[in-house]
């Protein structure tokens, strides 16, 4: 049983089969071209499922970007990227169109669904999930299931405030990015920051010392709301793997309190890329099961 799986990005659209157990069978990717607007991503979506569809999929999972209701399938709000986006109910087309069950959830959503499924999270009842990136989005697992809020608009960690201003202007990759041109007058990206940091620059480890504190601000301040036991990081920065996680953990460490920090992990998703298509894969299984 195969699964056409969207992860429509500000971007790209990554897009491929997901099995049911999870696997990418196969995969690719093409530009969003957002200021198109929406009949230029309906144009791509029917575009892929031509391409797809002597496989047989047995539906049409989309991982989005925006405010989503995943009850419905319909975008209800964010940032306007995509032209006509908002407002669109996604689920209502895709199904009249192409007659298969389909499903529409926001994209940090999929992510966090995709790493409870077969991630970080399989083995997780709860936990938090964010992906630092251009911005910083969340999903939130609770007993095994994704929360969305009162108006499906839970999670949205990127916005909370910190004492310089929003989250993720301050700790998001893009902000790493250009808090090491302010300093430097150097445009590098994530991981040529890290490089120098490692080589023992220390204008470079200071820079990502100031990072990692404006990161760990937003983090206990989720920590004090949730309490949780698992946050599960995601996002290209995250290759930093080890040398990352230690230092959050260190800045952490300085600003809970000791019942805050018990059991507390903070854990790199397993994922990558292809966490949202995973997710949204598991989503349109769920919805097949349940008919």
């Amino acid at each position: 049983m195969n699964i056409l799986a969207i992860d429509i990005g500000g971007t790209m659209i990554k897009y491929g089969l997901v099995s049911s157990d999870g696997k990418i069978l196969s995969t690719d990717k093409i530009k969003t071209e957002a200021s198109k607007g929406l009949n230029n991503i309906l144009n791509k979506i029917d575009n892929i499922f031509k391409r797809y569809k002597e496989n047989n999929p047995v539906g049409i999972a989309v991982s989005g970007t925006g405010q989503i209701n995943g009850m419905i399938g319909k975008v209800i709000g964010g940032t306007p990227i995509i032209p006509n986006w908002i407002g669109t109910n996604l689920v209502k087309i895709l199904e009249e169109k192409y007659k298969l069950p389909a499903i529409l959830e926001n994209d940090v959503n999929c992510v966090a669904l995709g790493e409870k499924w077969i991630g970080t999270g399989k083995e997780l009842h709860n936990f938090i999930c964010l992906t630092i990136g251009t911005g910083i989005g969340g999903g939130i697992i609770l007993n095994n299931q994704l929360f969305r809020g009162e108006n499906f608009v839970a999670g949205e960690f990127g916005h909370i405030l910190i004492k310089k201003g929003k989250f993720q202007d301050f700790a998001s990759t893009t902000a790493l990015i250009r808090l090491t041109k302010e300093k430097t007058g150097k445009v590098l990206n994530g991981e040529e920051i890290f490089d120098l940091a490692k080589k023992g620059i220390i204008e470079y480890q200071n820079i990502i010392s100031e990072w990692i504190e404006d990161l760990t601000d937003g983090l206990s301040s989720l920590i004090y709301c949730f309490n949780p036991k698992d946050i599960i990081l995601g996002g290209g920065v995250l290759e930093q793997g080890n040398y990352l996680l230690r230092k959050i953990e260190d800045s952490l460490s300085k600003k809970i309190g000791p019942r805050f920090k018990e059991n507390l992990n903070i854990k790199q998703a397993k994922l990558g890329n292809n966490a949202g298509m995973i997710g949204a894969a598991y989503l349109l299984l769920e919805k097949i099961n349940k008919k």
